[in-house]
């Protein structure tokens, strides 16, 4: 009998503002063979339209898709729905699957969501999170983000951003709208919606946040935060978008883990609600590696230790995306975490909680 633990089943979060075309995304992803062991949790109010690919009800509002996808409706509560369908997975009733998508609706902010996948002791110990994944199509898009807060909440906590409906807007409909997320949400990566493309898959089962796999990830933000070459200085740059706010400090002096851990715990239980996401790559004192940290609102994940610095990135860039302003923060990281260096610090496991 195998006693060994069960590998967390990963969730993908799939959102956009409403009309966005992620339904129609998601339709063309799962005729693929590539979610034959894949589960999706969809909104019962939305139309979801997926008569094409079903095969039959396995039970309540349980489907089975004719790529082998298990596809079901959320009746209530988020926790619930989620261990309804993994205890019918358990017990037999339907087939095992290793990656959950949930796709929420047009006027949902993701980061609740994330919060009850990551701080819910029963759904953290069997699910992992894996991306946040917001369309944003080129027609409304840029009027959306603008006049919707949901929308603009949308596209600051993504990892991944789809472009779609770029073939009715043009070209320069397109750069503008990628250059307006761009300012708001520098550390996800941008990519234009094409189901028929092989690779189109990877957009919800390739995971961003597996930093260590993925290095690329970590010089692609860095770049766009346009590294300062700052010997011993702290730099804060800001970019407004409304209220969306990108705020990125970057500094070349290693750090002291636990004066910086303790200084964003402050920072996050006093401005969690506006504090969208964190990601930053930091120098430690005493460790010759980097060390990449990422959150939503409240939650700050485990830090991941990279092997080996990215090219032309050795210091600390820390990205704050905030919905309105929460002060200077590179003069209270100057202030709090620069105050006194502290030799020989070890690095821990640092969750964040209202």
């Amino acid at each position: 009998m195998n006693t060994g633990a069960q590998q967390p089943i990963v969730v993908n979060i799939l959102t956009g503002f409403l009309g966005a075309g992620k339904t129609t995304l998601l339709n063309a992803l799962l005729s693929r063979p590539d979610f034959s062991d894949a589960a999706v949790i969809i909104n019962e109010f939305g139309s979801i339209g997926l008569d094409h690919l079903l095969v039959e009800t396995i039970e309540d509002d349980t489907l089975l898709l004719q790529s082998g996808c298990i596809c079901c409706t959320i009746r209530g509560d988020l926790k619930q729905a989620i261990l309804s369908l993994f205890e019918k997975r358990q017990s037999g009733r339907i087939g095992p699957f290793s990656r959950l998508i949930i796709e929420t609706t047009g006027l949902a902010d993701p980061a609740p969501i994330v919060a009850t996948l990551t701080a819910d002791l029963m759904l953290k110990y069997h699910f992992s999170m894996g991306n946040i994944v917001t369309v944003v199509e080129v027609p409304n898009g840029r009027h959306n983000i603008g006049t919707y807060t949901e929308s603009a909440r949308q596209v600051a906590v993504a990892d991944r951003l789809v472009i779609t409906k770029s073939d009715i807007a043009g070209p320069e409909a397109t750069q503008e709208l990628i250059s307006a997320i761009s300012i708001m949400n520098p550390t996800a990566s941008i990519e234009i919606s094409d189901p028929s493309n092989a690779a189109a898959s990877l957009i919800l089962t390739e995971d961003i946040h597996d930093l260590t796999a993925r290095p690329a990830d970590v010089r692609r933000w860095i770049a766009a935060e346009r590294y300062h070459d700052h010997a011993h200085t702290t730099v804060q740059n800001v970019n407004m978008h409304g209220a969306i706010r990108s705020v990125s400090v970057t500094t070349h002096n290693p750090i002291s883990w636990p004066r910086f851990s303790t200084w964003l715990s402050l920072l996050v239980n006093r401005h969690g609600e506006k504090l969208l996401r964190v990601k930053g790559i930091i120098a430690v004192e005493g460790h010759s590696t980097p060390v990449v940290i990422h959150g939503v609102q409240h939650l700050i994940h485990k830090p991941v230790h990279l092997s080996e610095w990215p090219d032309g990135a050795k210091g600390c860039v820390l990205v704050f995306i905030t919905d309105g302003d929460i002060g200077d923060i590179a003069r209270s990281f100057s202030a709090f975490v620069e105050a006194a260096p502290d030799a020989g610090s070890e690095i821990s496991s640092s969750r964040s909680h209202s």
